[in-house]
């Protein structure tokens, strides 16, 4: 009996000992962030022609610039925006006019927080400039206010993720990397910017890789040098692919301002302020993300008020495909005139990356704008199937 439960012992341990340890899985939310920054700047297009068989050309030229510069601190966010859009188009029959239009805003803003390292309450600053086609004058905003919580960046762990995957297929890894080990990658990563400005545009990338180099080699896991293949990678997987801003984190904010100047020629409106941001990975290759805000006129004789939402998710269908679902709802109440605009547009885009800096668009859109007032052009759903590309200036 002693020897059965002997060998039954034994037997136990051998299994235990030849059972594989599994590694725990890196994620997004595994990023312990440093300092960074982060850039992205596009330009969109999409163009129609025709010409024969009609009075005169006609064209359709729709133009969106976009732009999102984040730098975080243990102390502080500070945030700039741009967007400009453009259009101009021009019927087939002869006399038709070419209708052209515009509408464009910037901000910069900074969070402020009272405990440096941590997700609480912050106080912050920003202001906005707006400009629009057929305005008196550009719309001039300033405002102050309270906060809490925080967005964090973790596109530096997404990118690291990628780099591992891509060396131990290339079996220039040979062994799992802990989470601390991931983070010491993604920090190096995230620092690209402190590299380019230390080291110069042309000659950064090889000082950069050099120390993601020296960290995985210090890991004890990689076979080696990484030698050219592994160089060569890395640099296929940082540098030429092109992977979407991920982002983790939620923040509120309510604040007053003071309209310096509006598009109608009027100034100094008070204002209060309300905004909320929700960004979460649903995984490694998807991103949620939902801000909204508010913004109420505070005179007696004009109590009007706006509401905007703008939700999205962004599905990595493989190195080069994103797949991105928008929905924008835009409600306006203007109390001078009495009129309530409601916006609604959904849009679904294959993006297809031709290289780091190109990409090919193919866009399903509908878009119904309700205000109210009947025949005027926009009483139906506006649905449109376009292709276009889109480049990445930064």
């Amino acid at each position: 009996m002693k020897t059965q439960m002997l060998a039954c012992a034994i037997a136990s341990a051998l299994v235990g000992a030849a059972a594989p340890v599994m590694a725990e899985e890196i994620t997004l939310f595994d990023y312990e962030q440093p300092t960074s920054a982060y850039e992205d700047a596009y330009v969109s297009g999409r163009l129609n022609v025709n010409s024969g068989n009609q009075d005169q050309t006609s064209h359709d030229l729709n133009l969106d610039m976009n732009y999102e510069r984040v730098f975080s601190s243990p102390d502080r966010d500070v945030k700039v925006n741009g967007d400009l859009q453009g259009s101009s188009k021009r019927g087939s029959n002869a006399g038709d006019p070419t209708q052209d239009n515009y509408l464009g805003t910037g901000s910069v803003g900074m969070n402020n927080y009272f405990q440096p390292n941590s997700r609480g309450a912050f106080w912050y600053g920003d202001a906005e400039v707006g400009v629009k086609k057929g305005a008196d004058d550009p719309r001039v905003k300033a405002g102050v206010g309270v906060g809490y919580g925080r967005v964090v960046n973790v596109t530096p762990m997404a990118q690291a993720i990628r780099l591992v995957e891509a060396l131990t297929d290339k079996k220039r890894l040979t062994g799992t990397l802990t989470k601390a080990e991931y983070n010491q990658v993604a920090n190096i990563i995230a620092r690209e910017t402190e590299y380019r400005t230390k080291y110069g545009a042309a000659d950064y990338q090889q000082n950069w890789m050099a120390d993601i180099e020296n960290v995985l080699q210090a890991t004890g896991k990689t076979s080696g040098e990484l030698g050219a293949i592994g160089i060569l990678k890395a640099r296929d997987v940082l540098v030429n692919e092109r992977i979407s801003t991920r982002k983790h984190g939620w923040l509120a904010k309510v604040g007053v301002s003071e309209v310096l100047k509006d598009y109608d020629g009027t100034n100094t409106k008070p204002a209060l302020d309300v905004g909320a941001e929700y960004h979460r990975p649903l995984s490694n290759q998807t991103q949620f993300s939902n801000e909204a805000s508010a913004s109420a006129i505070l005179q007696n004789s004009d109590n009007s008020y706006t509401a905007k939402n703008a939700m999205s998710l962004t599905h990595e269908l493989s190195d080069r495909v994103d797949w991105l679902n928008s929905w924008a709802v835009n409600y306006d109440h203007n109390d001078v005139t009495n009129a309530d605009t409601t916006t609604n547009a959904v849009s679904s885009t294959y993006r297809y990356y031709i290289s780091n800096k190109l990409a090919f668009d193919t866009v399903l859109a509908l878009s119904k704008v309700d205000d109210d007032i009947a025949n005027n052009g926009n009483d139906e759903v506006d649905k449109s199937l376009f292709m276009g590309v889109t480049y990445r200036l930064k």
